[in-house]
């Protein structure tokens, strides 16, 4: 999932009229002062919903202020300590500050735990002369936001209806509040998409289909399922799926399933008949993407936006805790006849065969949904993010 860094086409030509313009300023006598580079600060660490709107952040950062500086706040449990790291960016590790859940003796520790977080994360901030600070949720998003509170404008991105407590918090006293989605509990909140990777937005599945098989060793011609249950992976999506791989090959389906670094997946095989590929972890989403024909997966915020700006087909299964956001984030894609719901504890082997195989293997069924996705979302979420997280630290360095 590495991107590409500064250095595009468009940030070739940005250079070039900027240096243009300064030249002609030059030549007239009156020289300009060329804006000092800005320091953006991201605070989206712990799972691959939170990082991943922050590197698609960074990167468009990058595409418009080719000098500028982009740090990374996280953890050291998290998916951060890789992900960040190879897509080329700094990582600076704070304290976690994890919400208990339940009324426990961690609860009586969280003050202490919230101002150590909070002190070690001013540090950071004052170190790299921070002119931003972008949160996209979580529990390194809450110390951000308390640090930077007074000291450095703060951007607040909420990928869900139900806004977390970090949210809630840092919108108090954020410069700008913006949502992926209309509705959400924020007050004020600019609706603009989330971040996605130009490598997602820009996928152009037809081309890549061969490619992307061939990486995965896939059939070439089989129709193809993608399975995956988030960055670790779902257990129940796991043994339903895994469960029903004799209808799959019965039906001659491909299935390429992601069960999580953390758990192992014993799937039968049957000699002659398409491969079913189980992996730990999809490196390349979207090659993984150009390889499907239809996903079935959980529908975070981020899993959505993907899946619906490719125009893949998909069975949504809604994580069965939390606040029910799962369900709504699926929601206008069900709506739009682009994707199919079904509750987690429905999901089984033979609801599978009797669902899913049947879909994957109807080729003019799913032209009709791949078609219904088209509109769905904000392609261009990520420059218009970074257009107002660029305002808010230049008028800092006014």
């Amino acid at each position: 999932m590495t991107e590409a860094r500064p250095g595009d086409a468009d940030a070739s030509r940005a250079q070039s009229q900027v240096g243009d313009t300064v030249e002609g300023s030059r030549a007239e006598g009156s020289p300009e002062r060329a804006k000092p580079a800005p320091t953006v600060v991201v605070a989206g660490g712990g799972t691959a919903g939170h990082i991943e709107p922050a590197m698609a952040l960074a990167d468009a950062v990058m595409r418009l202020r080719p000098d500028a500086r982009v740090v990374a706040l996280g953890t050291a449990r998290g998916l951060e300590t890789r992900l960040v790291p190879e897509r080329g960016y700094e990582l600076e590790l704070i304290p976690p500050v994890p919400m208990p859940r339940k009324p426990t003796l961690d609860l009586l520790k969280l003050p202490v735990k919230v101002a150590d977080s909070v002190r070690r994360t001013r540090q950071v901030l004052d170190r790299v002369n921070a002119d931003v600070v972008v949160g996209f949720g979580g529990y390194v998003s809450l110390p951000a936001y308390l640090a930077a509170r007074g000291r450095v404008p703060i951007v607040v991105h909420e990928a869900n209806q139900h806004a977390g407590l970090a949210n809630k918090v840092g919108a108090r006293f954020a410069a700008r509040v913006v949502a992926a989605v209309p509705g959400t509990s924020l007050p004020g909140a600019e609706v603009v998409g989330i971040p996605l990777r130009r490598s997602i937005t820009a996928l152009d599945r037809k081309s890549l289909r061969a490619e992307a098989r061939r990486h995965f060793g896939l059939d070439p011609d089989a129709p193809a399922l993608l399975v995956f249950g988030g960055s670790q992976g779902a257990r129940s999506i796991n043994n339903a799926v895994s469960q029903a791989a004799k209808h799959f090959a019965d039906a001659g389906v491909s299935v390429l399933h992601a069960h999580g670094p953390k758990n192992t997946l014993a799937v039968q095989e049957f000699p002659g008949r398409p491969p079913y590929v189980p992996v730990p972890y999809l490196e390349r989403m979207d090659l993984a993407y150009a390889a499907a024909d239809l996903v079935l997966c959980r529908s975070g915020a981020m899993t959505v936006a993907e899946v619906s700006a490719v125009g893949l087909p998909a069975v949504f299964v809604p994580l069965p805790h939390g606040n029910g956001e799962q369900a709504l984030n699926a929601r206008p894609a069900v709506d739009a006849g682009a994707a199919l719901l079904v509750p987690d504890q429905e999901l089984t082997s033979d609801k599978v065969a009797e669902l899913v195989v049947p879909l994957v293997t109807d080729p003019e069924r799913l032209a009709r949904m791949s078609a219904a996705a088209v509109g769905l979302g904000h392609k261009e979420a990520d420059e218009v993010l970074a257009a107002m997280v660029l305002e808010q630290a230049e008028g800092r360095r006014r």
